[in-house]
């Protein structure tokens, strides 16, 4: 064992000691007995600094085996936690918090009511054990239990909005179970801290899949270039958030997905380019149908007659791409829903559809991407504080109501129209990862629309203004 470099000075000190000792007595320095007692006190010294040695590296190999089994305490904008020190065993603490003030205007609902909103409390927990076998569980404290933003007795009734179990036995072969987003649509894909806009289009909210209960596979094949996804689910309406409750129809949907990625990870002008298909088939009975709501989630302007039920086929199919380059990133989905209804003896089979083109633009240079954005330079006050990133949005989009739901299964009694396309601008203020604030103004022509009580050629227009903290 080799002494320390410390050690190796103590040892080159006391031989210079005894050397002094030496020279400066010449008298005992021939005394054979003196010369022997010294370097019996050299080796002694030796002997000490050789243990003194293998105490530190005995305390050095004791702390290097702790550090490998002691649990690692985690404060990030990741969210908070722990974990083993070999990553196998992990627990997260996450969450996002939404506030709103929204503004209505326009002629279509004059009694429209202004105000403070709370849009997302939202905790999240989630782990991971062995590696590969994960949880998530979010409750929802904001708005009222069944989602909408309209006001009353049902407001701020807690709800569940994830709990599921995850198998991520190979990148291109997992599993999850339980109550998640179906693989279908691409901005509903998007994490709620991601989306750009404050609402999501009418595609998510009125069309394609909110939440199911059922279970998924899906992983990334052909080198990470193209993603799959199958699923199996209860099936829930259009837009549709399930209950964690039994299903009430035996029927079942079954959801596919194909979404490819053919230049990610390289120097193409194209790395950012993804586009799939998804969609959706399944067999519901029996259930009522949704009302279709406006950009500002807290009107309808189409709601189907009471006693309209699904008869039997639902189909959805949802193109879909997104490209993002430098700066500049564009969104784009298309959706259509077939379903077949009846009210009383009338039976038919509707088609209603929606599209949107969403674009955003970081005025202050980062990359902008399908997930969020990490400004160069975080919001900090005082002299070295940055300002944060700057994000301008716009978006176009419009849903189209089937012409054969007039005849038959329209609410007279309710506000209605055929179509209804809106036009968005807007801005982001990330001022670091995880905080944000946002303000959009969106205006909605409706057209069409039967009785007295037809939206055709009214105006809404919605103004809403958000800070958000997400970790």
């Amino acid at each position: 064992m080799k002494p320390s470099k410390k050690n190796k000075q103590a040892l080159v000190a006391a031989t210079l000691l005894a050397t002094l000792v030496s020279s400066a007595f010449p008298a005992y320095a021939d005394d054979k007995e003196e010369i022997e007692r010294l370097r019996s006190l050299i080796q002694e010294l030796d002997q000490r600094v050789r243990v003194l040695d293998r105490k530190q590296e005995i305390a050095a190999e004791e702390a290097a085996a702790k550090q490998k089994t002691a649990p690692v305490l985690v404060a990030s904008e990741k969210g908070f936690g722990f974990k083993s020190a070999d990553g196998d065993f992990e627990y997260k603490f996450k969450g996002i918090v939404q506030a709103d003030y929204r503004a209505f205007g326009g002629d279509a609902y004059p009694s429209a009511v202004n105000g403070f909103l709370a849009r997302r409390i939202r905790p999240t927990f989630e782990g991971t054990v062995f590696g590969k076998y994960g949880f998530r569980f979010t409750p929802e404290f904001g708005e009222s239990g069944d989602g909408s933003a309209t006001t009353g007795s049902s407001q701020n009734k807690s709800r569940v909005v994830d709990a599921y179990l995850d198998a991520r036995l190979d990148p291109a072969f997992q599993i999850r179970v339980g109550k998640h987003k179906p693989f279908v649509g691409l901005e509903r894909l998007q994490a709620s801290a991601d989306v750009k806009f404050i609402e999501r289009s009418y595609i998510s909210n009125n069309i394609l899949p909110n939440r199911d209960i059922g279970i998924s596979i899906s992983g990334d094949i052909l080198n990470k270039k193209l993603n799959y996804a199958v699923g199996l689910f209860n099936g829930v309406v259009d837009g549709g958030d399930i209950s964690t409750a039994q299903d009430v129809n035996t029927g079942k949907d079954f959801t596919a997905r194909l979404f490819a990625t053919p230049y990610a990870g390289t120097d193409s002008k194209l790395a950012g380019l993804g586009f799939g298909i998804a969609g959706s088939n399944g067999n519901t009975r029996n259930s009522s149908l949704v009302s279709y709501k406006s950009p500002g989630q807290a009107n309808t302007f189409f709601t189907y007659k009471s006693g309209t039920l699904s008869n039997g086929n639902r189909n959805r199919v949802s193109p879909q791409a997104h490209y993002y380059y430098g700066p500049f990133g564009v969104l784009t989905e298309y959706a259509v829903v077939n379903q077949e209804v009846f009210n009383g003896s009338t039976k038919s089979k509707l088609k209603n559809d929606a599209w949107h083109v969403s674009a955003s633009y970081l005025l202050t240079g980062e990359d902008a991407s399908y997930k969020g954005v990490k400004p160069f330079s975080p919001f900090k006050s005082g002299g070295d504080g940055g300002w944060g990133a700057f994000e301008l949005l716009a978006r176009y989009q419009k849903a189209n109501i089937d012409a054969n739901s007039f005849s038959t299964f329209v609410d007279s009694g309710k506000d209605n129209a055929s179509s209804a396309s809106s036009w968005l601008v807007g801005v982001n203020w990330y001022l670091n990862e995880d905080a944000k604030f946002a303000v959009n103004f969106e205006r909605t022509d409706f057209n069409g629309g039967l009785t007295s009580k037809a939206l055709n050629g009214k105006q809404e227009e919605f103004l809403v203004a958000r800070y958000q903290l997400a970790f």
